[in-house]
């Protein structure tokens, strides 16, 4: 609540400027009363008289326009007036500004030199401001702080994530260079086993040949065979003369026994034997 002062510069205007000034003083009183709070302060302004009350009173007429910064330095400027009062409207206008810290300093200045419920009023509501204020800022900080801390749990997983992202191409990595050693020492092997399976082969087939070309040479060996089938037909032939000379034995030991004469047959080429002429029959 701003608290008024009735209009005193008018007297000193009188005697020093006259009337121009009184009817200055008196439009700028009417400006006020109808709410041309700005028309007023110029008004006032344009005064030659310099005084704490017509600062006061330019004060006033700028607060009410809510020209707070202007109304402060009006009030600052404004000594030696009722100084409970002025200090009160200073208050009121750091209030507006959100100064609060000055503006309860003001009120506190202002009940030392004049207890008053306005005063003390504003007071309080400056100091529970103070304290909200602090509490949103508090909260504010608060509501950062745990921002900053998702941020911060958000970056752990991302950095975490990449981290066993990493691990895992990694681990691929060392999996696949594992892996291609492997197939690589089976490709290696399988040729290996491949060569060595050509070379013993290769023996085998020459050892094949050798045996072939010593089965095929015997074959070959006609002399051996010829020899063979000789030596066959010869125990072959051996064997019916034997037989036959025992026939003939037989034969001639029959006769011998019947004294049957017969005719002697000469062994050897198959011709028939000549007659002895000196032979006797039997």
């Amino acid at each position: 609540m701003i608290k008024i002062i009735l209009l005193m510069v008018s007297i000193s205007a009188f005697i020093h400027a006259g009337l121009t000034d009184f009817k200055t003083i008196e439009k700028a009183n009417k400006a006020y009363e109808a709410k041309e709070y700005g028309k007023s302060a110029t008004l006032l302004n344009s005064l030659d008289a310099k005084s704490p009350q017509k600062q006061y009173d330019i004060g006033n007429a700028l607060y009410k326009d809510k020209k707070y910064d202007e109304a402060i330095e009006a009030y600052e400027k404004a000594e030696g007036i009722d100084e409970a009062t002025r200090l009160h409207n200073l208050g009121n206008s750091q209030f507006q500004k959100k100064e609060l810290d000055k503006a309860i300093e003001a009120y506190e200045k202002s009940l030392k030199l004049k207890e008053d419920e306005d005063t003390k009023f504003n007071l309080e509501l400056a100091k529970k401001q103070k304290k909200k204020e602090e509490q949103k800022k508090k909260d504010q900080q608060d509501k950062k702080d745990d921002k900053k801390n998702e941020d911060k749990k958000d970056q752990d997983k991302k950095d975490d994530k990449n981290k066993d992202n990493k691990k895992q191409n990694e681990d691929k990595k060392k999996k696949d260079k594992k892996d291609k050693k492997k197939q690589d020492k089976k490709d290696k092997d399988g040729k290996k086993k491949k060569d060595d399976k050509k070379k013993d082969g290769k023996k085998k087939d020459g050892k094949k040949d050798k045996n072939d070309s010593k089965k095929e040479k015997k074959p070959k060996d006609e002399k051996g065979e010829k020899e063979g089938s000789q030596s066959k037909e010869e125990k072959k032939k051996s064997k019916e003369e034997k037989l036959k000379e025992q026939e003939l034995k037989r034969l001639m030991k029959k006769m011998q026994k019947g004294k049957t004469p017969t005719m002697m047959y000469q062994m050897g080429e198959g011709k028939k034997g000549q007659r002895s002429e000196d032979a006797k029959p039997w």
